[in-house]
This record gives C-alpha cells, sequence and structure tokens, in this order.
C-alpha cells in the first residue's frame, strides 16, 4: 500500500510545499494538489517537482470543463516531463457551482467528457494525430465551425512518458463504472470503508467487467486524518473535521442537488444528511457540524491508539485501497508518516 497526502494549505501554499520535501523523505509516495477554484494545481506541482526528487505529484483534481483536452495533454505532458516522470492525473466533474458560477460553462455531459478526454489524452501522450469524433469534442474541428483550416497535430515536443497515470474522481454509479472501466485509479471522497462495497460495488464490478485486459488493475486512492495517541483528547481532534463533512453534505451544492449528500444517504445517514443541509444552507453552520455522525468521522479517519489506528488501515486496505491518504494531525507530521509508512509496507 502506497501512503500519500493532499496538499493542505491557507494562505501562502509555498509553506506547505516545503514541508513535502520532509514527508517525501519520511516515506511519502505521492502528494495530491488540488485546484477549486483557488490556486491552479499545475503551478503548484511544477514548484513541488522542483522541490522534491522521488515523490509522486497528482492533481487532484483538474476538472475537464475549463481546459481543452488538448490544454490538458499540454499540461500532463509539462509536467510529466518537469518532475522527470513522477506526474499523476486527476481528473474530474468539479460541480455545477464552480463550472457555471466560476467558470461560466454549462455543467453539461460530465461523464462523456471525462471518457472523451481520457482517450484524447492517452492518445496525444502517444503522439498520435489528434483525430477524434466524439459526441462531445470533435478534432480538428468541423470545417463548418470554423475557417476550415484545421489539420491534425501531434504535440510537438517529446514527451517523458506515452502513458502517465489518469486518477478520476467519482462518487454517483455511472462515474463510478465509468472510472472502473478507463481510468488508472479512484479518488473517492469521504470514504467509508465498511460500506464501500455496499455503495459502489456494483458499480465497480460493472465498469471492471468492461476494463480493458491493456490496463493494470483499478488504483484506489482514500483515507482521512491521522492522530496517533492514547485518551480523550486524541478523539477530540475528530472534531476538527466536523466543519469539512457539514461544508460538503450540508453547503457543497443545491438542494437537491449535491453529490456529497447524496452520498451520505447512501451510507446510511439519510436522516443527518437533511437535517445538516437545511441548517448549513439556513446559515447555521455550527449546528450542522455537530450533526455530522461522530460513526462515520471515527470510520472514515484513523485517530485513536496506535493499535485503533492499525485496524483502519487494515478496513482501508480491506476496501481496496491502494495507496491511503492521510492528513497528519501531530506536531511532528513526519514522524506521523514515517510510522504510517511503517505500518502500510
Amino acid at each position: 500500500m502506497k501512503l500519500s497526502t493532499p496538499l493542505l494549505y491557507s494562505g501562502n501554499p509555498r509553506e506547505a510545499a516545503d514541508q513535502v520535501v520532509g514527508l517525501e523523505k519520511a516515506g511519502l509516495d505521492t502528494v495530491w494538489v488540488a485546484e477549486a477554484y483557488g490556486f491552479d494545481s499545475p503551478t503548484l506541482m511544477g514548484y513541488l517537482a522542483a522541490k522534491t526528487e522521488t515523490i509522486e505529484i497528482g492533481a487532484g483534481i483538474l476538472n475537464v470543463f475549463s481546459r481543452t483536452p488538448s490544454a490538458l495533454l499540454q499540461t500532463a505532458a509539462g509536467l510529466d516531463n518537469v518532475s522527470g516522470g513522477r506526474a499523476v492525473i486527476g481528473l474530474g466533474a468539479s460541480g455545477p457551482q464552480v463550472i457555471e458560477g466560476f467558470h461560466g460553462l454549462p455543467y453539461d455531459r460530465p461523464l462523456g467528457r471525462t471518457r472523451e478526454v481520457i482517450q484524447i489524452l492517452r492518445q496525444g501522450l502517444r503522439r498520435e494525430r489528434l483525430e477524434h469524433q466524439g459526441k462531445i469534442f470533435t478534432l480538428p474541428l468541423p470545417a463548418d465551425q470554423g475557417l476550415g483550416l484545421g489539420k491534425p497535430l501531434k504535440i510537438l515536443t517529446k514527451v517523458e512518458r506515452n502513458t502517465i497515470p489518469i486518477w478520476v474522481a467519482s462518487l454517483g454509479d455511472n462515474n463510478v463504472a465509468m472510472t472502473a472501466e478507463v481510468a488508472d485509479g479512484w479518488l473517492p471522497f469521504l470514504f467509508l470503508p465498511e460500506k464501500a462495497t455496499t455503495v459502489w460495488g456494483d458499480a465497480l464490478a460493472k465498469g471492471t467487467a468492461k476494463r480493458s485486459a491493456d490496463l493494470a488493475p483499478l488504483e484506489i486512492s482514500a483515507g482521512g486524518m491521522v492522530a496517533i495517541g492514547e485518551g480523550p483528547e486524541t478523539k477530540a481532534l475528530l472534531d476538527f473535521m466536523r466543519p469539512m463533512y457539514a461544508l460538503y453534505v450540508g453547503g457543497m451544492g443545491a438542494r437537491g442537488k449535491n453529490f456529497y449528500n447524496e452520498l451520505a444517504c447512501h451510507y446510511g445517514y439519510e436522516k443527518e444528511a437533511k437535517q445538516i443541509q437545511d441548517l448549513y444552507l439556513d446559515g447555521n453552520k455550527r449546528d450542522a457540524e455537530a450533526l455530522v455522525p461522530t460513526e462515520w468521522l471515527e470510520a472514515g479517519n484513523l485517530v485513536g491508539p496506535a493499535s485503533y489506528v492499525q485496524e483502519r488501515i487494515a478496513a482501508f486496505r480491506e476496501a481496496g485501497v491502494t495507496n491511503l491518504q492521510i492528513s497528519p494531525v501531530s506536531d511532528d507530521p513526519v514522524a506521523t508518516v514515517a510510522q504510517i509508512k511503517e505500518w502500510v509496507s
């Protein structure tokens, strides 16, 4: 099992990026760089490439709407070059609030768009001329939609690798099935190991049945906060996760269109999901946070005595996780990473 962490920062991301050097030496395998509607992730990934030597540098995630497939190809190839073959490209559909609100683009056919982007990316990395006739993208552009001067082109520069791992962030059944069919890895969110098979088992099996024999088995990266210690003061650290869970379940979207709220319902927390959303959207964020099920927090994170943390690692492994994603909460995160690395090896 590999070990990874999301790049967490408030304010200046360079400070967080500089800390990755120590985590790399402690055995961290992958760092994931998000962008949402803040700093773009490729810039920070390039900075990390210059600061590190061995760690995989993953986009977690680039949305498939705001960049053309060919722009994503250029980004993937460029990052893989400056990192010496350490890039991992995480893709996702994001959500309508970001895509339509921040980027001003219609949130249209996210699954088909993701599938075609992956096809074009892989074609381009093989340095083939980009010719694609899809339901969403057509390369080159048809003559009746432009000047008629477009011609098939291949990426101009020599690529570091002709295949780069492509991961997809997905939650819904159809999206997860598509991920299991065509992606190299899967990035689920707010993952609860003991309920993963119940929620996603059929979708994963459906996609896997269509998976090309040319692809290795699907990788999965999931995890949560890590704090190792005895006593109630350690368990109390789980409360730090309440605002994030409440934000996603309650405020990340609208009533009737919130993927994370639907996920909470699939986990069996229908009553709590509705109450959290109602409270959050009405401005009662603290009350919403208090209703996040402690059971979910405990199972989705790795907080407690060493023996309990090891049990949680085993649960994530049993659920199919191949890359344990952790956010250390300690005075010495390097030591925490080193300890977890020993346990997952």
